[in-house]
């Protein structure tokens, strides 16, 4: 008979932390709100904001309440419980289990921040503690897929908008290009905005007023369940052409990464 040693005690006691993926588009980049671990484990990296549940609150009370304490976010518009972590060595020196939410912040909010707290690029993202990149990542494609079949842009987005804003909401979190007539029609046909009444002047370069819309609702509804927002497909006369073979034996050096 073959005999398992537990790698713990039976009964030891087991920590749980609620953490918070909070994106918002910030200048055109989808941004994480990350937060300087000043000490032991993993001290000198950044981490997602959250920490201990208490046990009088609730999951999502913990997560509200720490957001508000730690790094001053309240303007969330839209809160999702996202996944969970269990693994026993995830934190080391002690079991940890985490729930991780999504958080959104509409574009244009400016919470004030803590110093040790900072947006980073979700393209560039720094050295981060434990599994929390691992987190970060699960919460961007939640995002992306949710933009597919629901409502989810309102929570992207300013109360009002015209569609060129819009698309560029949509470009940021999806990591392609997004057409504005294209995003209008498919919106439109799925009842999730509407137009406000209202216009914006055109710039210096002239042309028409833009229209302003507003999502129709800003609670979160699912509009069209297998639907896709794919990348648009480049037409035969706009596709890279394969690379010419060249007869010369010299060595092309390393782009480095991201190329």
């Amino acid at each position: 008979m073959t005999v398992v040693t537990p790698t713990s005690p039976v009964g030891q006691a087991c920590d749980h932390e609620v953490l918070a993926v909070v994106l918002q588009i910030r200048s055109g980049v989808l941004s994480a709100l990350l937060w300087w671990r000043a000490f032991a484990p993993d001290a000198g990296r950044w981490a997602l904001p959250g920490g201990g549940l208490r046990p009088d609150e609730s999951l999502r009370d913990s997560i509200r309440r720490q957001l508000a304490e730690k790094v001053d976010v309240r303007e969330l518009t839209h809160l999702e419980q996202l996944d969970s972590r269990g693994e026993p060595d995830r934190v080391p020196g002690r079991r940890v289990v985490a729930t991780g939410y999504l958080g959104l912040v509409p574009a244009g909010a400016d919470p004030g921040l803590p110093g040790d707290t900072a947006w980073h690029s979700s393209d560039r993202l720094p050295r981060m503690a434990f599994d929390h990149e691992d987190l970060v990542r699960a919460g961007i494609q939640r995002l992306r897929s949710k933009l597919s079949y629901t409502n989810l842009g309102f929570a992207l987005a300013q109360p009002g908008f015209t569609m060129s804003e819009l698309a560029g909401y949509y470009r940021s979190a999806l990591g392609h290009e997004v057409d504005a007539t294209n995003l209008q029609r498919i919106l439109l046909r799925r009842g999730q905005i509407e137009p406000t009444g209202d216009t914006v002047r055109p710039g210096r370069g002239g042309g028409r007023p833009a229209a302003v819309y507003r999502f129709r609702t800003r609670v979160l509804e699912v509009t069209d369940e297998f639907a896709v927002l794919h990348p648009p497909r480049r037409s035969p006369e706009h596709r890279i052409p394969p690379p010419v073979p060249s007869l010369s034996t010299e060595r092309v050096p390393d782009a480095g990464p991201g190329h």
